[in-house]
């Protein structure tokens, strides 16, 4: 009888430590680059890209006029300013030719060819994912696209493809296409979610609702292609609750990826005009962490992160000043999360 007492309490005693232990344990965040290293099994970097003729229904009218209230698409595509523009020509899913084609191989080729040996060097880059990141990088006739992927997947030590894009700006015969190119590519869709709600997303001029978002990026899943959702924190009149909502609906929908920033305000953008008349503040540094945290902690473990903060060190930018150093705010996301019991 007393040994088995003593066993007993010797079980409960065993279990409660596990207990201990496992609350106590800290989690390790699944990086973006942790999860090509180990499906690619080689250190595997994306190369942006920015290519000429390429812009974006919220821009030429198809669906609204002047970009989101917060674009100003070089400050998110630094690689635009190496190529040499195309004047006066954009593509859009109903162009019927494509006259700059060849020019536009070749604006692809000398980026990477301009970005890669500092991977290399730099990182110690083994393969490549080219990102079409500048504008919405599906947005243009079917035989343009298939050529610019299929020329990007020809490039040295390719692996894949990550394409930047928005939900009404692609179509089931693209994302077909994708689909056979992942059965041998590592192939990405990055959808721009920002937020789930419809009221947001008409102050900021988006364009379209957030059940457009939810379609695309579920059957973008149904065909097996991995997605990244991006999504901003701090939008105008977006609280706590609202911002936590769009991450938790964000990971419903099936993201295997996520991104995520503050909203900031640069020079030339109605988000400025705005800012000026006083209509909107930007988030601050311990809110928009300590939000953070607790989305970050939301996601199940199979979602990489690949961005939790944007810096911008530019004169354009006008507020908030702690978004100039990235490092910083890095430094200070990775404190938060680590007293949460995360590392990144």
């Amino acid at each position: 009888m007393f040994l088995l007492i003593l066993h007993t309490v010797k079980l409960v005693l065993t279990e409660t430590i596990s207990f201990s232990t496992q609350k106590g344990k800290t989690r390790q965040l699944l990086t973006y680059g942790s999860y090509l290293r180990e499906k690619i099994g080689a250190k595997t970097y994306k190369v942006p890209v920015s290519i000429s003729g390429f812009t974006c229904p919220n821009i030429d009218g198809s669906v609204a006029r002047g970009g989101c209230t917060f674009c100003e698409n070089e400050s998110f595509s630094p690689s635009l300013n190496s190529v040499q523009p195309l004047k006066k020509f954009y593509l859009n899913l109903e162009s019927k030719e494509n006259p700059y084609l060849d020019k536009q191989l070749e604006q692809l080729k000398l980026q990477f060819e301009a970005l890669t040996p500092k991977l290399r060097r730099n990182h110690k880059a083994e393969k490549f994912l080219v990102y079409f990141q500048s504008f919405t990088n599906t947005y243009a006739p079917f035989e343009t696209l298939k050529t610019l992927y299929e020329r990007a997947l020809e490039l040295d030590d390719v692996v894949g493809l990550s394409i930047g894009t928005r939900s009404d700006s692609i179509t089931e015969e693209t994302l077909q296409y994708l689909a056979e190119l992942s059965k041998k590519h590592e192939i990405w869709v990055e959808y721009g979610i920002q937020s789930v709600y419809d009221e947001t997303l008409e102050r900021i001029n988006r364009g379209h609702d957030a059940a457009n978002v939810e379609k695309w990026i579920k059957r973008s899943k149904e065909l097996g292609i991995n997605v990244c959702g991006h999504v901003i924190f701090g939008l105008p009149e977006e609280n706590e609750e609202m911002m936590l909502h769009t991450m938790e609906k964000a990971i419903e929908w099936g993201i295997d990826s996520i991104k995520i920033h503050s909203l900031y305000v640069m020079e030339r953008t109605a988000l400025a005009n705005e800012y000026a008349q006083g209509t909107f503040s930007p988030i601050d540094e311990d809110s928009y962490i300590d939000i953070l945290v607790k989305a970050v902690n939301m996601l199940p473990e199979n979602v990489s992160i690949q961005r939790l903060s944007a810096g911008i060190d530019d004169k354009s930018l006008l507020d908030p000043p702690w978004c100039r150093d990235k490092q910083k705010s890095m430094t200070n996301i990775r404190h938060a999360l680590e007293a949460a019991g995360m590392k990144y």
